[in-house]
């Protein structure tokens, strides 16, 4: 009897076990990484507390035509992607470039929107006008982003990586570094803050496509997301939101 007993309690465990590594798929919740410290894609409204920007409705959009629940995760992007590598969390959607070293270490959703580098200086600085002028310059970048790989590609310039990036921005008003080069539409939601302050030199010299990161290990989720995307592109959701949070900023 007691043999059979834990043999029925083993199969119950191994039931539940599947089901949970199902749930995820089943209507259950989905565990979504952010770094919210990037407008206009992601960040907290300082009134609600709330996580809002393009990023945040797109996802919650996904999840409501896939059918499943988000539960997200706010924390900085380098141990985003650090733990989206290790299966920590379902999805990521942090305003995400989409690259080949990358995908070594988790699935990409299709592409959802372009974005480039471009250079922010402080609003008294004439002689920065692009990326060009950053020989012998102290710039600023978001760690493990695109944006370092890029400025740190710029020969003569000193680089300086900070955990997010509006710590980069207080910096080079505070003139302790020289320009930040970071997403552009990003760049102009921060420079929009303090116009007086800073400003964009240059035009983006990079073209970049965002998508969605998901865990290696569940391409069923991928496919879902993927269709749950290309629903939102063929009815205008994606046009909408791009209106609402981002085209004021390119």
């Amino acid at each position: 009897m007691k043999r059979h007993l834990l043999i029925l309690l083993s199969a119950v465990v191994l039931v539940s076990l599947l089901l949970s590594s199902c749930s995820s798929l089943a209507g259950g919740k989905i565990r979504v990484a952010t770094d919210a410290t990037y407008p206009p894609f992601e960040t907290v409204n300082e009134k609600t507390k709330q996580l809002e920007g393009f990023d945040i409705d797109l996802m919650n959009a996904i999840a409501q035509k896939a059918g499943f629940q988000v539960e997200y995760v706010n924390l900085n992007f380098d141990p985003l992607l650090a733990g989206m590598a290790q299966c920590q969390y379902d999805l990521a959607i942090s305003a995400i470039t989409i690259t080949e070293e990358r995908k070594k270490s988790f699935l990409f959703s299709d592409p959802y929107i372009n974005a480039g580098q471009i250079v922010a200086v402080k609003k008294e600085n004439n002689d920065i006008k692009s990326k060009d002028d950053l020989k012998g310059k102290k710039v600023g970048v978001q760690i493990s982003t695109t944006g370092e790989i890029e400025a740190k590609k710029i020969a003569g310039a000193t680089v300086k990586t900070y955990d997010t990036v509006d710590l980069a921005f207080l910096d080079l008003v505070n003139g302790q570094i020289d320009a930040v080069v970071t997403d552009d539409p990003t760049t102009r939601a921060f420079v929009a803050k303090s116009p007086d302050k800073m400003k964009t030199v240059g035009q983006p010299f990079t073209e970049e496509n965002y998508g969605i990161a998901i865990c290696n290990k569940k391409p069923d989720l991928q496919k879902k997301v993927n269709e749950a995307l290309a629903a939102l592109k063929a009815d205008g959701t994606i046009a909408k939101l791009d209106e609402k949070w981002v085209k004021g900023f390119k």
